[in-house]
């Protein structure tokens, strides 16, 4: 089977969606049954992106693609029309739930290409229950056109390894509005406690004492290991993939309850109000004390979440449409 992959985010974004296509990427095309065929278009820039969401995505990946079994989408643009089966992943719907959020360009493109994607595709995945339920909910897809594959783990996170020194909890997003990080930095102020934050810088104004910037996979490992806790207070999420890397990584994790959050966190984590600091800090407090048992509850939790699983979904699906 022949399958054209949608790699653009790799040169899009170091963020989430870009991880997440890159261990799944990695997964598939380490099949011998699957012949993976990567398609991109453009570089980093705002000519590029342009080009990209008015041109390649409704037309040019299509003709990329004419002659293969498949084509998946790996965000949630796609084509207006294709010959093979289109699958389109969806990762979150904040642009409908909280457009406020994004940059003008990316709030009026994005969910028109959203809405357009998800009526013309022939299979939409998403990446949690909750996701599934937002778009039955906000763009009346039928349940049984979506299959929920929920992400893998990278296997640098893990709790063997260094360790960045220091007594701090850290944050991990980009720095835009949707993280929350404001708050995460008013609760390390109320709990006394250092707090450093890694991710890429974004959009909306967001700036953050102890921002490092982008790390690599290894230096963000070490520094899940040295920290008391993660804390990832986000406002929505589709998914959250750092509450499950910081528990591989043995450390408890403090994250906002409701949504996709909670569905992650299984169980394994503090759930607090992510719009109250106080709430956060208290969280904090709660997982020093907690600290034994988050820990193993979560690397329990993270264990379940390989690329594998997730590789076994997307091929199940590729095949019934082909």
């Amino acid at each position: 089977m022949r399958v054209g992959l949608d790699i653009a985010p790799l040169v899009q974004t170091g963020a989430g969606t870009a991880r997440v296509v890159r261990g799944l990427q990695r997964a598939l095309e380490a099949r011998p049954s699957l012949e993976i065929v990567p398609l991109s278009f453009g570089s980093r820039g705002r000519a590029a992106t342009v080009a990209r969401d008015v041109a390649w995505y409704p037309g040019g990946i299509a003709w990329q693609a004419h002659d293969l079994d498949v084509l998946h989408c790996t965000t949630m643009r796609g084509p207006l029309h294709a010959r093979p089966p289109v699958v389109v992943t969806v990762h979150d719907v904040a642009l409908l739930r909280v457009p406020e959020a994004f940059p003008v360009w990316h709030r009026h493109t994005g969910r028109l290409a959203l809405r357009l994607a998800v009526r013309s595709a022939d299979a939409i995945v998403a990446v949690s229950a909750f996701t599934r339920d937002e778009l039955v909910a906000l763009l009346d897809v039928p349940v049984e056109r979506i299959r929920v594959c929920p992400n893998g783990l990278e296997p640098v996170f893990c709790p063997g390894g260094p360790a960045v020194e220091g007594d701090y909890v850290l944050a991990v997003g980009t720095l835009e509005p949707r993280k929350n990080l404001s708050r995460a930095v008013e609760a390390a102020r109320l709990s006394g406690v250092e707090l450093r934050v890694v991710g890429a810088s974004g959009w909306g104004g967001v700036a953050v004492p102890g921002w490092l910037g982008r790390v690599d996979d290894a230096q963000l490992a070490a520094l899940y290991r040295g920290a008391r806790c993660l804390v990832f207070p986000s406002l929505y999420e589709g998914f959250g993939l750092p509450i499950l890397e910081a528990m591989a990584c043995g450390i408890p994790v403090v994250t906002s309850s409701g949504g996709a959050t909670e569905e992650v966190a299984g169980g394994a984590a503090v759930l607090v109000d992510g719009r109250s600091p106080e709430a956060i800090s208290a969280g904090i407090a709660e997982a020093e004390r907690r600290r034994d048992e988050l820990v193993a509850l979560g690397l329990e939790r993270a264990s379940a979440f390989t690329w594998e699983r997730s590789a076994d979904i997307v091929e199940s699906l590729w095949r019934e449409l082909a």
